[in-house]
């Protein structure tokens, strides 16, 4: 009795639900206000305040948004193993909020001198080595803090439903649209406000009142702590999937005779604490031997987990192997998405952004892509899902897979229509100025499609992967979104410097120069483009083989749609 007690996940005391999981929306968009209120305008403060050129502050900021995305696979890890999704936000909250004062203090006392400087015009004196120093530390802290919270918050807002009761499974699936929506609710304010307050040198006041956001958050989150809905960690998955391969390695000449079964524990508790049990499939077939009882075990009746796993714990292992060519078809979308943050902040930096007196901050026009986010968001939940589930009869009107595919077709037109702005931004020039004559309001088109194309991509990642991750690594499931954003941004940087090592040879500029004037940055775009459409080809391969995570659910004493971990604790 006291084991089924421990093994059960779900702490009954507290309430969930949509109150809980509102507070959570809330904290995710002003933690996202806090981390864009840095990251937006990043590429220009590099440039100004710190002097480096174009394709260095391009690279520094896909290192650092990468940075940013992989801590996603830490905070991840330790939230699923040892610390649970709240003490897990809590901490890495912490440490967010360390990074955004450590930041704004060395902004404010080391690099901001002159008082003004870095808007563009006045030019700040050269940081010392010491400044330097704090400044990465810094946005590195941000970087760990914001990456390690991200995917838990997701997680924990879904735990907040219970799959088993129908009405509440429907709100599972639409708190990850809400959560996106929320997401780019906060940065629109970032990328209206904050980054105009930067853009004009007050970089020091953008920094603090990204800070006053960031802690704000955390108030919030704390105030629900006892109405949420909680669920323990089910312990490290590393030596559970590393049994599964050691064991199917040392079985490679063992077969399943014929009648035998392979090995499940009983009861409707998986060996996984807290986990549901998973049906066998026929994928990965040579893994299925780390689940062969040979003679020696069934005589003993000994089970050595690096010898014997589980049916659940190797259909764990194959769940993962089956996820991975779908995660790296994403990564080329990335690479596409962080252009919003290096590129086409430096290409709308000298086009002609003056609306009457007022000088538009390049960095603003994402306020396009956020709006297009949540008007698509709307769009799709009370339009296109209705259409197409009477079409279709899919109540879900298109799955996970076929949204992600329509986002990377979307994503590859933006690429398109970005090469197409900066060939006509080159034709109008300005002779002896930097910049084009040009409308920055061309760049509309691109941001606009990158905003259609993450409702479909990462909406559709974000409930794909948390639904096919077994309940033992559900975090890690919302992590492999971040981390496919984290890699793109990496592959960016890869990208850049290839692409400069080979054009800027001799006397050439390259495609990316410091002048964009005198390069071909439209030819990086069209390149990009046909990245994605070869991707878009293996990717539809990846989603045709791909078979669905199948998990074996008792509903026999179901009244209702009562818990099921509730059902195993009242037997308790």
């Amino acid at each position: 009795m006291e084991e089924d007690q421990t093994n059960a996940c779900i702490e009954i005391k507290s309430t969930g639900g949509w109150s809980s999981a509102f507070l959570l929306l809330a904290n995710q968009g002003l933690a996202t206000l806090a981390f864009f209120g840095v990251g937006v305008n990043l590429v220009l403060f590099l440039t100004r305040v710190l002097s480096q050129d174009n394709a260095s502050a391009a690279n520094n900021v896909s290192k650092w948004t990468g940075t940013v995305y992989l801590c996603s696979l830490l905070g991840a890890f330790l939230s699923d193993s040892y610390w649970g999704r709240y003490l897990t936000c809590a901490i890495f909250q912490v440490i967010f909020i360390l990074g955004l004062v450590l930041l704004s203090l060395i902004s404010w006392i080391f690099l901001i001198k002159p008082d003004g400087c870095g808007d563009g015009k006045q030019i700040c004196v050269p940081m010392t080595a010491f400044g330097s120093a704090a400044f990465y530390l810094a946005i590195y802290l941000v970087a760990f803090g914001y990456g390690g919270h991200q995917p838990t918050i997701a997680t924990f807002g879904s735990d907040q439903f219970d799959e088993s009761n129908p009405k509440q499974k429907i709100s599972k699936e639409v708190f990850f649209c809400y959560f996106y929506f929320a997401l780019n609710t906060g940065s629109l304010f970032s990328n209206t406000v904050l980054v105009y307050y930067e853009n004009k040198g007050k970089w020091t006041l953008g920094f603090w009142a990204a800070t006053g956001s960031a802690v704000l958050a955390l108030v919030l989150f704390l105030l629900g702590s006892p109405r949420y809905r909680y669920i323990k960690p089910c312990g490290n998955p590393v030596p559970r999937v590393a049994q599964v391969f050691v064991a199917a390695a040392k079985k490679w000449n063992v077969t399943l005779s014929a009648g035998q079964e392979l090995y499940e524990v009983q009861g409707l508790e998986s060996a996984i604490k807290g986990s549901r049990k998973i049906l066998h499939t026929n994928e990965f077939p040579c893994l299925d031997k780390a689940a062969i009882v040979d003679p020696e075990e069934a005589r003993h009746g000994l089970v050595n987990p690096w010898r014997l796993c589980t049916v659940t714990q190797v259909e764990e292992a194959k769940c993962i192997l089956k996820m991975l060519p779908i995660w790296l078809c994403t990564i080329i979308y990335s690479v596409i998405f962080t252009q919003m943050a290096s590129l086409f902040v430096e290409q709308g930096n000298v086009m002609n952004a003056k609306i009457g007196k007022f000088q538009l901050p390049a960095a603003s026009m994402s306020a396009f892509d956020i709006c297009s986010v949540l008007i698509c968001t709307g769009i799709y939940r009370q339009i296109l899902i209705p259409l197409v589930g009477r079409l279709s009869k899919n109540p879900k009107g298109l799955t996970e897979l076929q949204r992600m595919g329509i986002g990377l077709i979307i994503g590859m037109l933006a690429m398109v229509a970005a090469g197409v702005t900066e060939i006509e931004r080159r034709k109008r020039v300005i002779s002896h100025n930097d910049s084009s004559s040009l409308s920055i309001f061309w760049q509309i088109p691109q941001y606009i499609l990158v905003g259609a194309s993450e409702v479909f991509m990462y909406v559709g990642q974000l409930e794909f992967f948390h639904g096919q991750a077994p309940d033992g690594i559900k975090s890690l499931g919302s992590s492999l979104c971040m981390a496919s954003i984290s890699l793109g941004n990496f592959v960016s940087s890869v990208l850049v410097n290839i692409v400069m090592g080979i054009t800027a040879r001799g006397s050439n500029p390259g495609w990316i120069p410091n002048d964009l004037n005198t390069g071909h940055m439209e030819r990086f775009y069209f390149l990009i483009a046909a990245l994605t459409t070869v991707d878009f080809v293996i990717y539809v391969l990846c989603a045709k083989w791909y078979k669905s995570i199948d998990l074996e659910i008792d509903t026999s004493n179901f009244n209702d749609g009562l818990e099921r971990d509730k059902q195993i604790l009242n037997k308790v």
